[in-house]
């Protein structure tokens, strides 16, 4: 088949759960946009599949619920590994992709990363009991367990990865061919996600009553300890007090009044502002004058290419894929996310910038993302489906 001829393929797409608000799921939501308005067929495995935002809706697909008995997070993956094979016996489907850790499926997406890689770097903030009690938890050992056998498994034809990063963590830990691992980045809807006009930064700032020359950094995301929230408090509280920068927080943790406890500690309690899960995050980046996102480890955070399109200079971490697409100076900054004293000095240099270099990192945050459009995304995916199906053996 040729990659021209889209309008045959036949796509599963499988997925354990659906989060509207996290970002692997937003990405696996984005693409069967994308796809679906290629008259692609499809088809979403899953144990659950929770209703996406409005935007995003209006999807022509077939849903398989795969949702076997279980008991804990080790019994709970094994037996939906288990169950999409059985739900893919006897069906013929062009492209099998899946975004979960199963051996023996012929495309993966590698949206999580690579799971030995995180627990590396999230080892960083832990004390040294804890960083023990990991490396013998039997849920992580399953997952590494998992991940090395589906790297290495006969069926894998193929990798998507979303940033250099990953594909460069893949071809290292598993010794994968350079031929299997296939860069595609995130899409973000540039039309959705676009700078605010004055009036609509006006009106998110009113929203959440912020004085009109007060710095203000958004922070979005869910699961605080890897996305580097307590690094953006830290360096927050690092700031001249006389700034009177704010943080906005957008996103869930069941852990969060740790957090909160945290920056009343630093001094900063009343300067960071937690609005929990939201369904529309534009206000908040259309409030703010800069982005920061310290992740501990993050593929490529959607938030981040959110903010860049929304027009906000990005601060993130070494180990986050949106680093790629980030220039110091130019668009944002780029720091380890436990550099507190670099992060902060980011932050002082985002919040003392004048008009003039404001509008000028806000036109290159933009222009950063300007080729990563979705339908960009969508037409990198038919492509490599069209490569995969043409050498295909009979």
């Amino acid at each position: 088949m040729s990659a021209n001829a889209p309008s045959a393929l036949a796509v599963a797409i499988v997925r354990a759960r659906y989060n509207p608000f996290g970002g692997a799921e937003r990405f696996v939501q984005r693409a069967l946009a994308a796809l679906s308005s290629r008259g692609v067929e499809l088809t979403v495995i899953a144990r659950r599949w929770s209703a996406a935002p409005p935007a995003e809706q209006a999807l022509r697909l077939d849903f398989v619920r795969v949702d076997p008995f279980y008991v804990g997070s080790l019994w709970r993956d094994w037996s939906f590994a288990r169950g999409v094979h059985r739900a893919l016996r006897g069906k013929h489907f062009a492209i099998v992709q899946s975004h979960e850790r199963i051996a023996g499926l012929p495309l993966y997406r590698a949206g999580d990363g690579v799971h030995a890689e995180y627990l590396a770097q999230r080892s960083r903030v832990l004390p040294a009991w804890r960083r023990a009690q990991l490396a013998v938890d039997p849920y992580h050992r399953y997952l590494l367990a998992a991940e090395r056998r589906m790297f290495r498994h006969p069926a894998l034809r193929a990798v998507i990865c979303n940033s250099e990063m990953v594909r460069d963590e893949i071809r290292e830990r598993f010794g994968v061919d350079e031929a299997r691992l296939h860069l595609v980045r995130n899409g973000v809807d540039l039309q959705r996600f676009c700078p605010a006009s004055r009036e609509q930064r006006a009106a998110a700032r009113d929203r959440f009553t912020l004085e009109p020359d007060i710095p203000v950094f958004a922070f979005v995301g869910s699961g605080f300890e890897r996305k580097g929230l307590a690094g953006a408090i830290r360096a927050l509280a690092q700031l001249d007090a006389n700034r009177h920068a704010l943080l906005l927080v957008a996103g869930s943790d069941r852990r969060a009044a740790r957090y909160a406890a945290l920056a009343d500690r630093l001094g900063v309690g009343a300067r960071v502002r937690f609005l929990g899960g939201v369904d529309d995050v534009r206000p908040v980046l259309w409030a703010a004058d800069a982005f920061v996102l310290p992740t501990l480890y993050d593929p490529f955070p959607n938030a981040a290419l959110e903010a860049l399109a929304c027009g906000l200079p990005t601060l993130t971490s070494t180990k986050s894929g949106a680093a790629e697409v980030v220039r110091d100076g130019v668009n944002g900054f780029v720091c380890d996310a436990l550099d507190y004293a670099g992060l902060a000095a980011a932050m002082a240099r985002l919040a003392d910038a004048d008009a003039g270099e404001r509008e000028a990192m806000a036109s290159a945050a933009r222009d950063s993302v300007a080729g990563l459009s979705l339908d960009a995304m969508g037409a990198a995916l038919i492509a490599l489906y069209g490569r995969l199906l043409e050498s295909a053996r009979p």
